[in-house]
């Protein structure tokens, strides 16, 4: 693994927590299953820009899995259970369980969540930020 450059400049003030989300994000990357996508769908008429999250999920129903929002991570869990009344001649796909999780960026909502044809897709928009520019009075101590 590849080690992130400290952020440790005098001029990144309060980036600690960033550092640690890179480490995170560097573990997370390794971990193969389930295969997901992440696309821009572009602004469409006054509906703001979107990203969309879509995991192959193939042989998980709705209520199998679960996604949850955890401060700043986005969670899916996916869990199956043997069914052991079944008599397998041969047994090629397995019960499987997962984990994948995404850090989002501050601002960053989900907006819904759909599963269609063997994919989750998870919709995240970003609401305009408005540009505030705040004057700071300076102070005179004597």
């Amino acid at each position: 693994m590849t080690r992130v450059p400290s952020l440790s400049s005098p001029f990144l003030l309060g980036f600690d927590e960033v550092e640690r989300a890179l480490t995170r994000v560097a573990k997370a990357a390794s971990e193969g299953y389930p295969p997901y996508n992440i696309e821009r769908i572009p602004r469409c008429g006054n509906e703001p820009e979107l990203l969309r999250i879509t995991l192959a999920v193939a042989g998980f129903t709705r209520d199998q899995l679960e996604i949850t929002l955890e401060e700043n991570q986005l969670v899916i869990r996916g869990r199956q259970v043997d069914d052991r009344e079944r008599d397998y001649l041969h047994r090629g796909i397995a019960a499987r369980q997962f984990q994948r999780a995404f850090l989002l960026a501050d601002g960053l909502e989900v907006q819904g969540a759909d599963l269609s044809n063997g994919l989750l897709s998870i919709d995240l928009v970003r609401p305009e930020a408005q540009r505030i520019v705040r004057r700071i009075d300076i102070m005179a101590r004597e």
